[in-house]
């Protein structure tokens, strides 16, 4: 059974590079470039893990997960939040936020996926 992640990042490059990596690795991936449509796609899609960029125009990974994690039919998905910009507090407001999980850009491939891997229960 092909996983399915869900990718919000507002920046084109990091999407295309990510998720090219991440289809070569077995993932099947769709892609939102903002919370709002992320959340669309989360409730429409229910993939099995979620990729969040923090800071996002229109809507940010923050309040997202807020809203993902307060709906019935998204809490139960793992959002893992991912940020170039780490700031001293962003992993605990990630985490009281809603996010499961929290990494930093530039990604390390390989501990995304341990972490992908992880929420997925594998």
């Amino acid at each position: 059974m092909t996983r399915r992640i869900l990718l919000v990042e507002d920046n084109e490059m990091n999407r295309d590079m990510l998720s090219r990596r991440l289809r070569r690795s077995g993932y099947e991936v769709l892609m939102a470039e903002n919370g709002r449509v992320g959340i669309e796609f989360a409730e429409r899609d229910q993939p099995d893990v979620i990729l969040m960029d923090l800071r996002m125009p229109v809507m940010d990974g923050w309040e997202a997960a807020r809203r993902l994690k307060a709906s019935e039919a998204t809490r139960g998905i793992p959002v893992i939040a991912l940020t170039a910009h780490a700031m001293q507090g962003d992993r605990e407001e990630a985490l009281d936020a809603g996010c499961d999980d929290y990494a930093t850009k530039p990604v390390d491939f390989e501990d995304l996926i341990a972490r992908i891997e992880r929420a997925l229960g594998s």
